[in-house]
């Protein structure tokens, strides 16, 4: 057994440093950070392992976005599953600011005055649904073009948002965006919801316009069976729940499970739910291996994942 360390806190401790010394506190979720931050670290040590990041698109109307687009930019992952908010947040905030709110709000008023609330993000109406509609329709009616005059019939959503990206060259904010730097760097960005979100409806519009052009997530599919059929090496950083979790250990169980997993999440188990469901239950359905580093850390995602992958970028 390793005794309990006391913590030492000096002004100009790294952010490293302060990890090393939670392995040592007996600090409950800090323990845990530690033992992540090692999974994380034995993970990019690993260069054979293919590395998923998942997270859902509430964390991108905050400055998490700007972590998020880091680790795309600096190449942390090798694809990214999301759901169609991150594409909605990450547009409109290409247009228009968020703005810091309270969970106590009075929610009646906010709508009277014609504001969105997440959380305790505020959202101007007009900064979201309509600056996303304003920057993302002369983009996706030039898409469509395009791929009406290459006769091409269908393309996966990570192919959309490589064109997407590429469009976004001359926008000035456009090194801000997730995006973008998917575009940039080749790195798919998987969204098996995709109708569910503003950018969902934008592409509706366009397929009633151009009725044989598709927008498949079976493509998607055909990437990802490519990329996991086999005895292949997987790790992912799961953040949050919902689809992107569990699409992310779905295809996983096709290479015989993470051998790498890392989840953050406040979600709790009692009520069955995949959100809250632990890492080992994951062993039971072949998602993550037996013999997996695998590590869960009970937090807001907004906290934990600054801390956890500074240390990488």
């Amino acid at each position: 057994m390793e005794p309990i360390k006391d913590l030492k806190i000096k002004k100009d401790i790294k952010v490293s440093e302060l990890l090393e010394q939670f392995k040592n506190i007996g600090g409950f979720q800090a323990q845990e950070l530690y033992r992540g931050y090692e999974a994380l670290k034995d993970m990019f040590n690993d260069k054979e392992v293919i590395k998923i990041l998942s997270f859902p698109a509430d964390i991108i109307s905050t400055g998490i976005r700007g972590l998020i687009r880091d680790i795309i930019k600096n190449k942390l992952f090798d694809i990214i599953i999301t759901t169609t908010g991150t594409l909605d947040h990450d547009i409109a905030r290409l247009v228009n600011d968020y703005y810091i709110g309270y969970f106590d709000s009075d929610d009646i008023k906010l709508r009277e005055e014609g504001i969105l609330r997440l959380g305790n993000v505020y959202i101007p109406d007009n900064n979201y649904g309509l600056a996303i509609e304003n920057i993302l329709r002369p983009i996706l009616n030039d898409i469509f073009d395009e791929l009406n005059k290459d006769n091409k019939k269908r393309i996966g959503t990570y192919e959309l948002i490589y064109k997407i990206g590429e469009r976004l060259e001359n926008n000035p904010r456009k090194e801000e965006s997730i995006v973008y730097w998917s575009y940039k760097n080749k790195i798919p960005i998987i969204i098996p919801g995709i109708t569910d979100g503003a950018v969902g409806t934008q592409i509706l519009i366009n397929e009633y316009d151009y009725p044989d052009i598709q927008i498949s997530v079976w493509e998607d599919e055909k990437l990802l069976a490519s990329k996991f059929f086999g005895d292949k090496k997987v790790g992912a950083l799961i953040l949050g729940g919902g689809i992107s979790k569990h699409h992310t250990i779905w295809w996983a169980q096709f290479s015989g499970g993470l051998k790498y997993a890392v989840y953050i999440s406040s979600a709790n188990e009692l009520d069955g739910s995949l959100s809250g469901a632990k890492t080992k239950e994951a062993i039971t359905w072949k998602k993550i291996k037996k013999d997996a580093k695998h590590v869960n850390i009970w937090s807001d995602i907004t906290i934990a994942l600054p801390l956890i992958i500074s240390d990488f970028l």
